[in-house]
C-alpha cells in the first residue's frame, strides 16, 4: 500500500516526492485496475494488441499535451491535425468529395457523450422559435441523448423497440414526430445489443417532417464501412443516405486512439453553425468554441493524429477482419452452452447473450467469469427484455478466444450450482417499494453495508445487480448516485 502518512492533502504533499517516486505511485494504484491489455476486458477500453501502438500515442501525446485548443490561430498544428481527424472520419463515413455529401464538416469532442449533446445543442439553437424542443430517440439510444435532453432542457420522447428485432418501428419514430421535434435520432449500432437501426427509414421519415436526423455511429462508425468492404451486409446508415443531417463516431472506441477524441460530423457549415457558442459582451477576449471545453490539451488530438497516419486504411480493415472473426467465434461459444442464447445475430462488434427460461443466473454467471479473468458488461432489463451479458470486441480478443468457450462453460456449471441470488424478502420489498425521495442518508448507508459497498471494486456483485435489477429506473438511478457517492470521497 502507499504509504499516506508522506501524503498532505491527498494528492498535494508537503515538500513533494521524486519523479520515480510519483511514477511508483501510480503504477501502484494501477495494479488493482482492470487489464487494459490482453483481450480479457469486454468494456470500456478497446485493444488493437499492435506492438509499439501504445508507445506512439504516449510520445505523440507528449508533444502536444501543453498545446491549447482554445485558440486555433496561436497552435496551427493542433488545427491542422483536427481538421485532418474529420476528414478522415467524414470520408470513412460517406462524405468528402466525390459523394452525395461533399460539404461535410466536423469538430473534434472529447468523447460521444459530448458529440451527442452538442448534436442536440445544434439542433435547439438552430430553432429559437420554439419555446420547448423536444428530440425523437429509440428506448436503446445511448443514455447520453437522455444526459442532453437533461442539460439542454430538452424534452425526450423515447419510442420503444421491437422485443424481436431490438430495433424501432420507423413508423413509429414517424409517429412521434411533433411541431417541436428538432432532432430524429437512431443508432449504428445500439450499444447494449449491437444491432443497426433502420436508418434509411428514420431518416427519410426525418427529413420529410423538416427536422434534422442524426446517426449515433459512436460505437460501430469505425468498423461498419471497413465490415461492408469485407462483405459483410452491413445496411445503409451514413451520409450516403438522404436525411442523415450529422453523425458522431468515437475515435477512441475501434480507431483504437487514446481516450478521449470523438469526432463530430455535418452534413455541411450551415447545419454545424448553431453548435459554436460565441461570447463578446465581457472586457476579455471574445470566446469562440465549437465544443463544450474552452481550453483543451492539444495531446488526445495528436494521439489520435499519430495513430490514425500509422494504422492506416489497410490497418484498419485487418483489424475488423481480425475483430470480425472473433465475434464470430465468441457467438459460437455462447450458442454452443446450453441455457444461454444469444439476444440477436452479431452485426457488429458486439455479442449480447442472455440466459434461458431455465438457464444460470446471469449475474452470478458474470460473477463467475470474473473470477475466471473474463470481465463483462451485465445489463439490467428493461420493459419487458430481459437482463443480458454484454461483450464489446475488439482485436485483441482473437487469440483468447478458444480459451473463452471452455471457460464460459465452467462458469454457467458453477452459476448453476451456486443458485440465484437469493435477495432477503425484506430488501427486495425496499427495491420494489420504496420512491427515490424516500432514500435517506441512515438508508442508504445500511444497503451499502449489506451488500459490501463502500470498499472500492468487487469481484462479487450479483447481489448488488440483483437489487438494482429489482429496483424501478428511477430508484436505481438514486442508488446508484448515494453508492457512487461512497466510493467517490477525498483521499486527506
Amino acid at each position: 500500500m502507499i504509504d499516506e502518512s508522506r501524503v498532505a492533502g491527498g494528492a498535494l504533499s508537503s515538500d513533494g516526492v521524486a519523479a520515480d517516486v510519483a511514477l511508483a505511485e501510480v503504477r501502484q494504484l494501477r495494479a488493482a485496475d482492470r487489464p487494459t491489455h490482453g483481450g480479457r476486458l469486454f468494456a470500456y477500453v478497446y485493444d488493437p494488441a499492435v506492438p509499439g501502438l501504445d508507445d506512439l500515442a504516449a510520445a505523440a501525446h507528449r508533444e502536444s499535451a501543453h498545446v491549447n485548443g482554445l485558440d486555433p490561430t496561436a497552435f496551427p498544428s493542433l488545427l491542422a491535425m483536427e481538421n485532418a481527424l474529420v476528414g478522415a472520419a467524414g470520408r470513412v463515413l460517406g462524405g468528402g468529395p466525390g459523394t452525395t455529401a461533399p460539404d461535410v464538416v466536423g469538430s473534434v469532442t472529447s468523447g460521444g457523450t459530448e458529440s451527442l449533446i452538442l448534436a442536440v445543442k445544434a439542433a435547439r439553437d438552430a430553432h429559437p422559435e420554439i419555446a420547448e424542443p423536444r428530440i425523437v430517440v429509440p428506448s436503446s439510444a445511448h443514455a447520453a441523448f437522455a444526459k442532453a435532453a437533461h442539460y439542454l432542457r430538452v424534452a425526450l420522447d423515447v419510442v420503444p423497440v421491437s422485443m424481436d428485432t431490438l430495433r424501432p418501428d420507423p413508423a413509429a419514430m414517424a409517429a412521434a414526430i411533433r411541431p417541436e421535434t428538432v432532432l430524429v435520432a437512431c443508432s449504428a449500432p445500439s450499444y447494449a445489443h449491437g444491432v443497426v437501426d433502420p436508418v434509411a427509414e428514420i431518416a427519410g421519415a426525418a427529413a420529410e417532417a423538416g427536422v434534422r436526423c442524426h446517426v449515433d455511429a459512436c460505437f460501430g462508425g469505425w468498423t461498419l464501412p471497413y465490415l461492408r468492404r469485407l462483405g459483410e451486409p452491413v445496411p445503409a446508415f451514413d451520409f450516403a443516405v438522404p436525411g442523415v443531417t450529422s453523425m458522431s463516431v468515437d475515435l477512441h472506441k475501434y480507431a483504437y486512439v487514446p481516450k478521449g477524441v470523438s469526432v463530430l460530423l455535418h452534413r455541411d457549415a450551415a447545419l454545424r453553425a448553431p453548435q459554436y457558442f460565441a461570447y463578446a459582451d465581457w472586457p476579455g477576449y471574445t470566446m469562440i468554441n465549437p465544443v463544450i471545453a474552452s481550453t483543451r490539451s492539444g495531446g488526445p488530438i495528436a494521439a489520435a493524429y499519430a495513430t490514425l497516419r500509422h494504422l492506416g486504411d489497410a490497418g484498419y480493415l485487418r483489424l475488423a477482419g481480425v475483430t470480425r472473426d472473433a465475434v464470430a467465434g465468441l457467438a459460437d461459444a455462447v450458442r454452443a452452452v446450453d441455457g444461454l442464447r444469444l439476444m440477436a445475430e452479431p452485426e457488429s462488434t458486439v455479442v449480447c447473450f442472455t440466459a434461458t427460461d431455465d438457464g444460470p443466473d446471469l449475474f452470478v454467471l458474470v460473477d463467475e467469469l470474473t473470477a475466471r479473468g473474463w470481465h463483462t458488461q451485465p445489463q439490467m432489463s428493461y420493459a419487458g427484455l430481459p437482463a443480458s451479458v454484454h461483450l464489446t470486441v475488439t482485436a485483441s480478443v482473437a487469440p483468447r478466444v478458444a480459451e473463452f468457450g471452455p471457460d464460459l462453460a465452467d462458469a454457467v456449471t458453477a452459476a448453476r450450482a451456486t443458485g440465484p441470488v437469493a435477495l432477503p424478502p425484506e430488501l427486495r420489498a425496499l427495491a420494489t417499494s420504496l420512491t427515490p425521495d424516500a432514500l435517506t442518508p441512515e438508508l442508504v448507508a445500511g444497503l451499502a453495508a449489506g451488500l459490501g459497498l463502500g470498499t472500492g471494486a468487487l469481484d462479487r456483485m450479483a447481489a448488488v445487480n440483483t437489487l438494482l435489477d429489482a429496483a424501478p429506473a428511477r430508484l436505481r438511478e438514486r442508488l446508484l448516485v448515494e453508492f457512487v457517492g461512497l466510493l467517490q470521497r477525498p483521499a486527506w
